[in-house]
Parts: structure tokens; C-alpha cells; sequence
């Protein structure tokens, strides 16, 4: 597995070195330094120079660095590299150059702890934690109960969670983010939509509860997919990615989303669908130009929700050529205004309510130029905040809280949708 790891700014000076085998030296790396950092032309993340293969993620003003000379796994080092600055971040806050010289001494400790001769072990944050601290000095007989309890969570099945969590009140927070994406043509025939979204949960519930949730997604329901139909309260999800606690045999099984969560916040799930995406907003934008000294707009804008919903910090840019003098604009809601430096008219609406139209008019004075290019016409891209409602329909059906105490918890559930690149051609 991994034989070295280190950790670069962005000069190229090594400010961590960690040899896990005897395969390599720490000369070696300056050989990354020299073919990776100072060549511009490079852009993959790995790179095999001789037989040891560099494996590089760049983060902040830091490379993390893992070298290997076996043929091994790619996607696990990748994932342990990135593992490793989730811990960083849990540590410091920030895991940036700064971090990495004010705390050299315990992420030498941390690398200790989550590799084991090259070979990945438990890089949990909370369970790292609970002995890896710069905190004061606990007694003997405190060091022997935390032990017992690492011990147990270290090995057993749920290295995520400690079985003695406690809470007063045991509740359970939903949020379901979808990103919507979206390329409108000119004619308005929509050239690519999908939504990315992800569901985030915060689980402040006490002891080890198994969980269990229901989506009104079609995949999820029906094991057979020859035997899926389409119905208008189901949702096609093309691919999903689960949090390592989820019990993925139950899933293949008979497709329920069974769980014991970890404390504090997570992301369970990630999915992503491209069929039968409900649009948020429709443009129609009219841009014409008045022979070669003025460009007219006339953008309208319907929110396609229902009118007891409202979205938020709604925000159009629409593109002006390079050769604008001015803008005169007026809308009939929000503020627009001219940003030469952006070359785009910035309209902003702090409020939208669902199914309401709005208008913007603007005229644009162009200043001569000896040598006349045609207006490549970039599309309008378009920002917003969308609560309670999913572009992709998908509904939290439930979530059951099964404990060994049988306590009574509560559960709340939110949705937004935002825009991802959301453009509009015209």
C-alpha cells in the first residue's frame, strides 16, 4: 500500500514527511517538487516516475502527497488522502498551511494513528479524538474506562459512533439539498437538466438507535427494474452513493435504507437524477440589436412553484458585450444594475413568491470599434434558493427510530433546492 506521505505548500517545501516503508527515501521527494509542483503543464493526479507512482490532491495551498511502488488500489488511496484532511479540518478548522505549521507535532501523531505500516486504519474523527488530545492530563482510572470504550469502537461495527451518547431530548434533523443544473437553448428547448442532491442528516439521539428510511423513489422500492412504472409520485434516481454506516446488504436485499447514525451531523446519501425535472424558473429573455450602437433587453422571469412557496437571493447575470458605454435598465421588482467589470447587467430579486412573473427592460449604448467582431452571446446564468421544494419530486416518506429503551424521538424534515449551473441561452 502507501509507502510515504507527505504534505507541500505551494513553493514545493515539504513540511510533512512520514516514511511508512523502507522502499523509498525522503530524497524522493524532491523529485515531486521538481516534476509536479514546479511544471505547469501538469494536470493529473497521479503520476508514476520511474516504478513509484505519486498520488497528489490539492487542497488549500497544500499538496497531500501519497507515494507507493506496488500496484495498488487508486480510488482507496484518494479516498484515505482526502480522509486525512477531513481530519485536519475536524482538528484545526482550517487545514491550510498555517494549521499544518502550528500543529506539526499532532498531525505527526494523527498519521501514526490512521496508518499502520502504509496500510489505512480508523480515520474517524470523533474516535480519534477521544485519544489523540492536547487537552489536560486525564487520571489513570479515566485513561482505563476510555480505553475499554476506544477499544470497542475501534474494532466493532460501528467505529462511527459511541454506544454511550445521552441526550434529553432525542431528535432527529433532515435536509434534503438538490442542485439543479440546466442549459436552455435560444429556442428554448432545454439541452441538459439534471439535479445533484444530497441528503444531510443530524441525528442527536441517545444510545445506538437502528434507523430505517423511506424515500418515494422507484429505484428504492422496486428491486425488479423491469417491473418499475411510472407514476407521478415516484422518482427515478440514476445513481445514489450511501454513508459507510448505512447496511448495504439490506439495500440490495430489499432496497430499505437501514442505519445506525453517527453523533452529530453527516451526510447519509448522495444521488443524482435526470428524469422529470420540475424547472423552478423559466426565462424568456428577448435581446435585440438596434444596428450597431444599441442592444435592447426584455427578460421575463416565472417562478414555476406554488405560490405559498418564495425563494430567495434570486439573482440573474445577463451578459452585455465588451464594447458597452452604458446601461439604462428598470425591473419591476427587485434592483438591476449595470457591473461593467462583470460585463453583465446584475439583477437581484431578495424575494420571489411561486407562480409570480417578473419583468426587466434594458438598453445598452456601444461604443465604436475599428475593427468589428460578432457578440458571442454567453447565456444568462441565474442563482437562487428554493425552500421546501425538490426539483427532482423526491419526498421523505419515513424515518422509523428503533431503540432499545423505545424512547419517543422527533423527527423534522427540510427541503431546499438551489441553483447549480443554471443557464439560459439567447
Amino acid at each position: 500500500m502507501i509507502s510515504a506521505l507527505f504534505i507541500y505548500n505551494q513553493k514545493g517545501e515539504v513540511l510533512i514527511s512520514r516514511l511508512y516503508r523502507q522502499d523509498l527515501k525522503r530524497s524522493i521527494a524532491d523529485i515531486f517538487r521538481i516534476q509536479v509542483i514546479s511544471n505547469t503543464d501538469v494536470r493529473s493526479p497521479i503520476i508514476t516516475l520511474g516504478s513509484t507512482s505519486f498520488f497528489h490532491v490539492r487542497h488549500e495551498n497544500l499538496y497531500v502527497v501519497a507515494l507507493t511502488k506496488w500496484n495498488a488500489n487508486a480510488a482507496l488511496i484518494f479516498e484515505f488522502c482526502y480522509r486525512v484532511i477531513n481530519v485536519g479540518r475536524s482538528y484545526f478548522g482550517k487545514f491550510d498551511e498555517e494549521a499544518v505549521k502550528a500543529n506539526f507535532v499532532l498531525i505527526y501523531e494523527l498519521l501514526d494513528e490512521v496508518l499502520d505500516f502504509g496500510y489505512p486504519q480508523n480515520s474517524e474523527a470523533d474516535t480519534l479524538k477521544m485519544y489523540i488530545t492536547t487537552e489536560s492530563v486525564k487520571s489513570e482510572r479515566a485513561i482505563k474506562e476510555d480505553s475499554a470504550k476506544i477499544t470497542i469502537q475501534a474494532t466493532g461495527a460501528t467505529s462511527w459512533r459511541r454506544s454511550d451518547v445521552k441526550y434529553r431530548k432525542n431528535e432527529a434533523f433532515i435536509d434534503v439539498i438538490e442542485s439543479v443544473n440546466l442549459l436552455l437553448s435560444a429556442q428554448g428547448n432545454v439541452l441538459r437538466a439534471d439535479v445533484a442532491g444530497q441528503i444531510m442528516m443530524r441525528a442527536y439521539l441517545s444510545g445506538t438507535p437502528e434507523c430505517k428510511f423511506g424515500l418515494n423513489d422507484k429505484v428504492l422500492l422496486d428491486k425488479d427494474p423491469s417491473s418499475r412504472r411510472k407514476t407521478s409520485n415516484t422518482v427515478e434516481i440514476d445513481d445514489c452513493q450511501f454513508h459507510q454506516c448505512v447496511k448495504l446488504g439490506k439495500f440490495d436485499n430489499d432496497r430499505t435504507i437501514s442505519f445506525i447514525p453517527p453523533d452529530g451531523e453527516f451526510e447519509l446519501m448522495r444521488y443524482r437524477t435526470s428524469d422529470n425535472i420540475n424547472l423552478p424558473f423559466k426565462v424568456h429573455p428577448v435581446v435585440t440589436e438596434v444596428g450597431k450602437s444599441k442592444i435592447e433587453y426584455r427578460i421575463v422571469v416565472k417562478a414555476n412553484f406554488s405560490s405559498k412557496l418564495y425563494a430567495n437571493n434570486v439573482i440573474l447575470k445577463i451578459p452585455t458585450p465588451l464594447n458597452t458605454a452604458g446601461v439604462n435598465c428598470s425591473a419591476s421588482a427587485g434592483k438591476a444594475k449595470y457591473v461593467p467589470e462583470d460585463n453583465s447587467i446584475v439583477w437581484k430579486i431578495p424575494r420571489f413568491q411561486g407562480q409570480s412573473e417578473f419583468m426587466l427592460t434594458a438598453e445598452a449604448s456601444l461604443t465604436a470599434m475599428t475593427h468589428k467582431k460578432a457578440w458571442s452571446r454567453p447565456p444568462i446564468s441565474m442563482d437562487f434558493q428554493v425552500l421546501m421544494f425538490t426539483s427532482s419530486g423526491l419526498l421523505v416518506r419515513f424515518l422509523k427510530v428503533f431503540e432499545k429503551n423505545n424512547y419517543q424521538s422527533v423527527k423534522w424534515v427540510r427541503y431546499m433546492t438551489k441553483a447549480g449551473n443554471y443557464q439560459i441561452r439567447f
